[in-house]
């Protein structure tokens, strides 16, 4: 966990700290990136849906391309492969949804299951999962916003 939570400081202070970009936008083909937004700003959109009225956007960010890209190294030992990352909003105004417990279970090709609790880290969700086989995940998320109501989504996602 105290590497995890390394990894993820060391990825926010690199992307966050730069005031060149905060705030910048620009374009890459169809995909719209936003920096300065902070880890969720990272990865990249692999599902969203409207759930009662909130808008659940969901990142996978692969942690040792992601740390290539700053030309770092993985830790020794850490087994995790992959950050998942969920944001809420309300589907009407877009105000962020920061405040809540969120649950997410990985299902692996080989059927192998790993469940575990997001932590809120700057505006969103996330949590490290190992996704080191080739081939398809489920992913299922429970969030219980401030509002008290007890939500769902699932998808796939392929690690190739």
């Amino acid at each position: 966990m105290k590497r995890t939570a390394i990894v993820i400081a060391v990825a926010t202070l690199a992307f966050s700290s730069s005031a060149v970009l905060a705030g910048m936008e620009h374009e890459h083909g169809s995909m719209k990136m936003e920096h300065g937004g902070g880890m969720m700003a990272m990865g990249k959109v692999v599902y969203e849906e409207v759930v009662d009225g909130v808008k659940a956007t969901f990142k996978i960010m692969d942690m040792k391309e992601h740390m290539k890209s700053m030309k770092m190294e993985m830790p020794k030992g850490m087994k995790e492969t992959h950050h998942i990352m969920v944001e809420f909003k309300d589907a009407k105004t877009g105000k962020p949804l920061t405040q809540g417990e969120v649950k997410v279970k990985v299902i692996a090709p080989d059927k192998s299951e790993q469940t575990k609790d997001l932590m809120g880290m700057e505006g969103h969700f996330g949590g490290d999962f190992v996704m080191s086989q080739k081939g398809k995940y489920g992913i299922m998320a429970k969030f219980k916003l401030a509002d008290g109501k007890v939500r769902s989504a699932k998808f796939w996602y392929t690690v190739k």
